[in-house]
């Protein structure tokens, strides 16, 4: 079992920053690819960013990309989504999910989420 805990979510102004973290614990995220997906109020959950387990690669949605950085520290078991240049339209609750093929199967854990509420 994985359990991931997101914080760094807050109130910002639009074209301000937020730096948030996914703290894993419960066993090493090194194997799992990692991502972020936000949900704002009366919308499905949809894809922010993700990082492969090596940090190698990353990929952004079109609505995120160049203001949006995915990371990741596999010695603090940790993975990081930077956000500038902040839009009111970013505003959800985000969440850190972490994602790996086991075989057959594909197990993903998730967490309960953070606030980012952007201010116009």
């Amino acid at each position: 079992q994985v359990q991931l805990v997101e914080s760094g979510g807050g109130l910002v102004q639009a074209g301000g920053s937020l730096k948030l973290s996914c703290a894993a614990s419960g066993r090493t995220i090194s194997s799992y690819s990692m991502g972020w997906f936000r949900q704002a109020p009366g919308k499905e959950r949809e894809f922010v960013a993700a990082i492969t387990s090596g940090g190698r690669s990353t990929y952004y949605a079109d609505s995120v990309k160049g203001r949006f950085t995915i990371s990741r520290d596999n010695a603090k078991n940790t993975v990081y989504l930077q956000m500038n240049s902040l839009k009111p339209e970013d505003t959800a609750v985000y969440y850190c999910n972490a994602f790996r093929v086991a075989g057959d199967a594909v197990v993903d854990y998730w967490g309960q989420g953070t606030q980012v509420t952007v201010s116009s």
